[in-house]
This record gives structure tokens, sequence and C-alpha cells, in this order.
């Protein structure tokens, strides 16, 4: 595999990174009750079933909650190879963005301040007209695809 064979970029958007505080609230949604049970079991029996199984269902919900958040995260995928930009997205149906960076007009990049904290935002790329061909949000290093799309239109590759 050549240097120019390793993608630039390659990378799914980033889970706690990209919400840190809802990241950190189903994790509290998991736990919280599980302790709760551990903690005060003998109260907690005394009250009946319908307490645990309340307890145990927050549980289940933040698991699901976890896991659809995961999956939607590890199927968006966003790659640059050489003067390549691809976008992936789907689980059971795929959607693939394929752009030549000699197509691309711009490229944008929007990070508030937690996003810049913690180096994610959302990328926004331009060919065309005024709508952007596509935006991913979430993705860790955003800066590192426009710098690397600048150096590739400021100077092209010689063939």
């Amino acid at each position: 595999m050549t240097n120019e064979d390793l993608p630039a970029y390659d990378d799914h958007p980033a889970m706690f990174r990209n919400r840190p505080l809802g990241y950190i609230g189903v994790w509290v949604l998991i736990l919280a009750p599980v302790l709760a049970l551990l903690m005060y079991r003998e109260e907690v029996a005394e009250m009946g079933g319908f307490p645990p199984a309340m307890l145990l269902a927050a549980t289940g919900l933040g698991i699901v909650i976890l896991l659809y958040w995961f999956v939607k995260t590890r199927h968006t995928r966003l790659r640059i190879t050489g003067d390549q930009v691809h976008l992936e997205r789907g689980l059971l149906s795929k959607s693939h963005v394929e752009l030549d960076v000699g197509q691309v007009r711009a490229v944008r990049v929007y990070q508030n301040l937690f996003d810049r904290i913690f180096r994610v935002g959302s990328i926004a790329i331009f060919t065309t007209g005024d709508d952007p061909e596509f935006v991913v949000a979430g993705m860790p290093d955003p800066d590192r695809v426009r710098d690397h799309v600048r150096t590739h239109l400021e100077n092209p590759p010689s063939e």
C-alpha cells in the first residue's frame, strides 16, 4: 500500500465528544436504577413488584438509546483518499456520495464552544449552487478535512 492509498481522513461521528451531556445522561439512565436496586433492595422489595420493574425498564431504555446511537454513528463514515471525498450512510439501505476534490467549491466547518473544546464539528461540502452537497455532524478534527481540500485545490497533484 503506497502513501497515496492511505486515506487522508477516515472517521465516524464521535459519540461522547459530539454530545457529552447526552452521553453522560444515557449512562446515568443505565446505571442509576441498577445502583438504586442494589443499594436499596430491601426498601424497593417492600414496595411490591412495580418499582423494580420501572427501574429496570429505565435501564433497558438507556441501553436501547445507547445501542441506537452507536449503530447510527458507526454507519456514517467520511473518508478522503487522494483526490476523492466519500460519504457513506446507512445500515440496511446505503447512501454513498463520492466527489472529486476538484469539484469542491467550499468546505465549511461549524463548531460551537463545546465542539471546539472537544475538537468535533459539522462539515458541509459545497460543489455548485447554494445548497451543500452533504452535511455531516459530529466529525472529529473537522479542520483536517478543510485543510486537506484547500491544500489539494491550491496544489493539484501532477499526473
